[in-house]
């Protein structure tokens, strides 16, 4: 009997304790937001220029350094412009508007979504085309060079060693 009474009180203690503390971060939730919905919009807009930047700048490094492991000749520098310019990624112009996303049925928010598959779908059938482009004109120690280039690169951006972007 001793035992079960210990156990009842410290189950209560840990539920009190538990209530406690989800009571607090109900207030610091408040308080801030979830995931930075708290934000202006100046600040929103001055976070998303500043990601952009970063991500802007991550690229043109990426590219730098692919195009010096290349050792590309001169008649090779125009293909390479071409590839670039259209491999280069964009981001999203923007996000859809959550409200406006809430007030639509779930088939038209699935249409939403398919259209924006579609459009992503397009962007890689256009990078696809430029890189067989450029790539034609490689010769075969420069296409082992960027086939091994781009194993370590998609390795870093989807969680293989020392990630650059990790998804919580």
């Amino acid at each position: 009997m001793n035992t079960i009474r210990k156990t009842l009180l410290v189950g209560m203690a840990v539920l009190s304790l538990g209530a406690v503390g989800n009571a607090a971060r109900a207030e610091d939730s408040t308080a801030h937001g979830r995931h930075g919905q708290a934000l202006t919009e100046e600040q929103r807009a001055a976070k998303a220029a500043e990601h952009k930047a970063k991500f802007s700048a991550m690229v043109a490094q990426h590219q730098a350094k692919l195009h010096d492991a290349l050792k590309l000749t001169a008649a090779q520098e125009p293909a390479w412009a071409t590839f670039v310019a259209a491999a280069t990624p964009q981001l999203p112009a923007a996000r859809p508007d959550r409200a406006a996303l809430a007030q639509l049925s779930a088939p038209e928010r699935m249409e939403k979504r398919l259209e924006l598959h579609k459009q992503m779908l397009a962007q890689h059938e256009t990078r696809l085309a430029a890189l067989k482009t450029f790539y034609a004109v490689l010769t075969p120690e420069q296409k082992k060079t960027f086939d091994e280039q781009a194993r370590q690169h998609h390795g870093r951006m989807h969680g293989g060693h020392g990630a650059m972007m990790r998804h919580g």
